[in-house]
């Protein structure tokens, strides 16, 4: 139902943020369409947010309007029936946009998710290039990958060239909150482009080449992908399996090395086994809420946290147990870093009440191997 834009005299106005894996699909679904599309990011324009909570009822995005015809967000968008979007679009093609319709920043200004920055901004163009990849093939839960069909993707073919242009990355530049964002999105990244080029490692053998051999080119330095994990984000520290760190006193890759290792990025990282926490892209604004957030979500999972209150014992995945280091070394330390990082649940309280009695023991789940993908 492809729709001529230069035939329209109306706009379909979304307001969305930067990042937000619906507005994005909501967007795409609407470009599909033909339709003439205003984008107005609210964290960008904030004087329009209480205005458009005003008009809607909803603080929530995206949020989209034909004309002056509020529609509501993206699941309302696309639960629309053939002939609700044939009027719709009837509107925006015969009607112009009328005095009434939502407000729109005076300026015409471009939609952040089309443009693809200077060399400066090569992080943040892959990280929304990543976006549109991950909102057509991730699951909802950010847990399966459908790869057969995101290696036929046009977004991945563009992703495949952009990762060319890492080379022009000025990594001195970036402070701590655009590291870790940066660095855990590359990571995620090419983690999933490593199993599309070279197939999906399933022995423990396979697993530390792959690690060891995926690569790019970023800053005019080769960064694998225990490089990116070890090296940078884990302050140049020894990874499972490594007998050095994986940086030397004179390698230049050092200097990108945060300063210390920076425990929840495991809960961000997804090496593209089941086991792995969620997939999702991170911003540099609030990196470490966000960190936090995950971190609170995994442990809240039986596949990171069970508290077993009969048998005195609190069960953790094995990303515990492989970076036990970085949450404070000894048993005592690590379960009042996971109580500390809990949300407010039950299970919080479970472990509160076993730590205060003391004698707890540790052990540590079986870990998922098997790939992430839909199939």
């Amino acid at each position: 139902m492809a729709v001529n834009k230069s035939n329209m005299k109306g706009r379909v106005t979304v307001y969305s943020v930067l990042g937000c894996p619906h507005s994005t699909q909501a967007k795409d679904t609407l470009r599909n369409l033909g339709l003439p599309v205003c984008i107005v990011d609210i964290n960008k324009h904030r004087d329009l947010q209480t205005q458009v909570k005003g008009l809607t009822g909803h603080s929530s995005v995206p949020q989209i309007f034909f004309n002056n015809v509020y529609v509501g967000n993206n699941e309302d968008l696309q639960n629309l029936d053939h002939d609700q979007l044939e009027h719709l679009m009837l509107l925006v093609r015969e009607e112009p946009v009328p005095p009434d319709a939502p407000p729109v920043p005076h300026e015409n200004s471009p939609d952040p998710e089309d443009e693809l920055g200077k060399a400066s901004d090569i992080s943040e163009a892959m990280r929304k290039l990543i976006l549109k990849l991950y909102s057509h093939h991730l699951s909802k839960d950010g847990k399966t990958v459908d790869y057969k069909a995101m290696c036929q993707s046009p977004y991945y073919e563009r992703y495949c060239e952009l990762a060319v242009q890492l080379q022009r990355v000025e990594l001195l530049s970036l402070s701590h909150e655009e590291k870790l964002a940066f660095f855990i999105n590359i990571y995620n990244a090419l983690v999933i482009h490593g199993n599309l080029r070279l197939g999906f490692p399933k022995t423990f053998w396979q697993r530390y080449r792959f690690f060891n051999y995926v690569s790019y080119l970023i800053g005019g330095e080769v960064f694998t992908l225990q490089d990116i994990e070890n090296g940078v984000l884990r302050g140049n520290r020894k990874g499972v399996a490594q007998l050095l760190k994986p940086f030397s006193k004179n390698d230049p890759r050092l200097q990108v090395a945060l300063s210390d290792v920076e425990p929840l990025i495991h809960f961000a990282l997804n090496c593209g086994a089941k086991g792995c926490p969620p997939i999702k892209t991170y911003t540099p604004q609030n990196i470490v809420n966000q960190l936090h957030v995950a971190a609170e979500a995994f442990l809240e999972n039986d596949d990171g946290c069970i508290i077993d209150d009969v048998r005195r014992e609190v069960k953790l995945s094995q990303i515990f147990k492989w970076y036990k280091a970085d949450f404070g070394g000894t048993d005592e330390k690590l379960l009042n870093w996971v109580f500390d990082h809990m949300e407010p649940s039950q299970k919080k309280w479970s472990l509160k009440a076993l730590l205060t009695a003391g004698n707890v023991k540790v052990s540590y789940l079986p870990y998922d191997w098997s790939i992430n993908s839909t199939d």
